[in-house]
């Protein structure tokens, strides 16, 4: 029988071996800049369940670890891979009402009751993915219920998803095309390896080696979430719906899938856990609020994924709802309250100071390697004493976090939609402190999109983007997020991107250098540009991003 400790345990290490192997995961999906992925996403799913699984006694029974354990991977679920995840763990929860302890029969019912709830949660399941490989193991499982241990069973529903696993690039196309396997599955089978062996008595510990790692040569691919579908709709949606009494979750099922698809809700006592890719973020947000409170709301661009530079400790920040709880940020006005102030998003100490010498009162630290929060961007506008704040995102991705941040504000806040930190940078220069709110918001929408932006970065790895095929370490030139060409010096692609970039009517020119990137190399840029712009002025910033090599402003 497998103790309420045990399993404990075993969830615990299952964690941690997925923490341990994510960046492997992590690779399976590649688009050409920097990212994390699936790996990243199910670790900060059962990673969610870490904290409070360690605060339960030794003598506590297993149905009390798997309630809890559900419950904090359905809150702290990310993505597909992160919300089918959740799911196979609710079924332990379901399976294992009522016992003490459990066997393997409990074991393999309980993966069964989690398989079936996931496939029926997924709009139009895809076989190929994780959904496959559990199922299964699952169904393999049963036929030897009767014949095997706990811990020998665990260990052949393994063997089952890793042969399954293999299979996976025969059954979906376009990871047969990628060269690689599927990587929810992949994470699957890792999270059940590391639950095996605490089963086994050699729990993996936080920042221990894995257990039983897969050697072999290192493979990449194009395929995102290990869910089959051609990203028709741009943008990846999740929050929780914090339910009120007139909550009906197959009613906000229905509205989500009319705005989108890759729809997932998943319907508990007091939550409904939702994911949408959707063209209209706002639209599903609206529905969703029809049903109760939002928290946890996340909205990114998966044609622009990025690195999630401190996704660790980003982890188990958001338990509670900001919506429910926003009485955490009272707010006293000082008697010297101004009557403007600004919030910036940005990343690098450079671009802090260049913000701060703008009139920025305080920079939250994102963007391109991470997207802030709702909480967060509220709590930066409530820090600044004045009674109009205005918000320069600095990153399409994270406008809504910040309108979302607008509405539970105590005071006036106006968010200036910039996309990048060039048009955050031309906001602020044209900002008149003796004009209104309104004027000043009309001139600083205009100038941001007068701007001409380009960043310089690499790739990460091998791939295929746009339909062109991209070598690792290859340097990418983007005007706003579209690949113009690529180049093999950083220099000679960031003087190449401001010729493509300029025309006639060029007057400035801002060069923002990021880390990696020396004084030296930067003004040897600088005076390139120079000799090739003599009419128009050129400004050099050291602005310590991570990520990219150079912002390029061009006016």
């Amino acid at each position: 029988m497998i103790t309420g400790k045990e399993f404990r345990d075993m969830i615990i290490s299952g964690a941690h071996n997925i923490s341990a192997q994510k960046a492997e995961v992590d690779k399976l999906n590649v688009f050409p800049v920097p990212d994390g992925d699936t790996g990243t996403n199910m670790y900060m799913t059962i990673g969610y369940a870490v904290g409070e699984l360690e605060r339960l006694p030794d003598d506590v029974p297993i149905e009390k670890v798997a309630s809890v354990a559900s419950a904090a991977l359905l809150r702290g679920a990310r993505g597909n891979s992160g919300v089918i995840l959740s799911l196979i763990f609710r079924g332990f929860s379901r399976g294992f009402q009522g016992r003490i302890a459990a066997d393997s029969r409990h074991l393999v019912e309980s993966l069964q009751i989690g398989v079936d709830a996931a496939y029926k949660a997924v709009m139009k399941p895809t076989e190929g993915t994780m959904l496959t490989v559990a199922r299964v193991a699952a169904e393999k499982a049963a036929t030897r219920v009767d014949e095997l241990e706990p811990a020998d069973m665990l260990e052949y529903i393994i063997t089952v998803e890793k042969e399954t696993l293999e299979k996976t690039p025969e059954m979906l196309p376009v990871l047969k095309k990628a060269g690689v396997i599927d990587a929810g599955g992949k994470g699957l089978v890792i999270i059940f390896k590391g639950m095996l062996a605490a089963l086994r008595g050699i729990a993996v510990e936080s920042g221990g080696e894995a257990y039983y790692s897969d050697s072999g040569p290192e493979k990449t691919g194009v395929f995102a979430e290990g869910i089959g579908e051609d990203m028709t709709n741009e943008y990846c949606t999740e929050f929780l719906v914090i339910k009120h009494a007139n909550a009906d979750a197959p009613k906000l099922r229905r509205d989500l899938e009319a705005v989108g698809n890759s729809v997932l809700c998943v319907d508990d006592d007091d939550l409904i856990k939702c994911h949408i890719h959707t063209e209209n973020p706002d639209r599903a947000i609206q529905a969703a609020l029809q049903h109760g409170y939002l928290s946890k709301i996340k909205i990114e661009n998966m044609l622009e994924q990025y690195m999630r530079l401190q996704a660790d400790a980003k982890a188990s920040e958001h338990n509670e709802s900001y919506m429910a709880n926003s009485e955490i940020f009272e707010y006293a006005a000082p008697e010297d309250e101004e009557i403007y102030g600004f919030v910036a998003v940005s990343a690098g100490e450079g671009l802090k100071a260049l913000f701060g010498n703008l009139g920025v009162n305080r920079t939250v630290e994102g963007g391109q390697s991470m997207n802030p929060s709702t909480e967060d961007i509220l709590a930066a506008v409530q820090s600044v004493a004045a009674q109009n704040v205005f918000v320069l995102v600095n990153n399409k991705n994270i406008i809504l976090a910040a309108e979302q941040a607008a509405n539970l504000a105590d005071r006036n806040v106006v968010v200036i939609p910039t996309r990048s930190i060039p048009q955050g940078v031309s906001a602020m220069l044209v900002f008149d402190p003796v004009t209104s709110v309104e004027e000043n918001t009309i001139a600083m929408r205009e100038a941001a999109e007068s701007v001409k932006s380009g960043s310089v970065t690499w790739a990460a790895r091998d791939s295929n983007f746009d339909g062109k095929d991209i070598k690792e370490g290859e340097i990418l030139a983007l005007e706003g997020g579209r690949l113009l060409f690529t180049e093999a010096d950083i220099s000679k692609a960031a003087v190449r991107l401001v010729r493509r970039l300029m025309d006639k009517d060029t007057s400035f020119i801002t060069l923002i250098y990021g880390q990696g990137i020396s004084d030296a190399e930067a003004n040897a840029v600088l005076e390139q540009i120079q000799s090739r712009a003599r009419n128009v002025e050129v400004s050099l910033v050291n602005g310590g991003q991570p990520v990219y090599y150079y912002y390029i402003a061009v006016e």
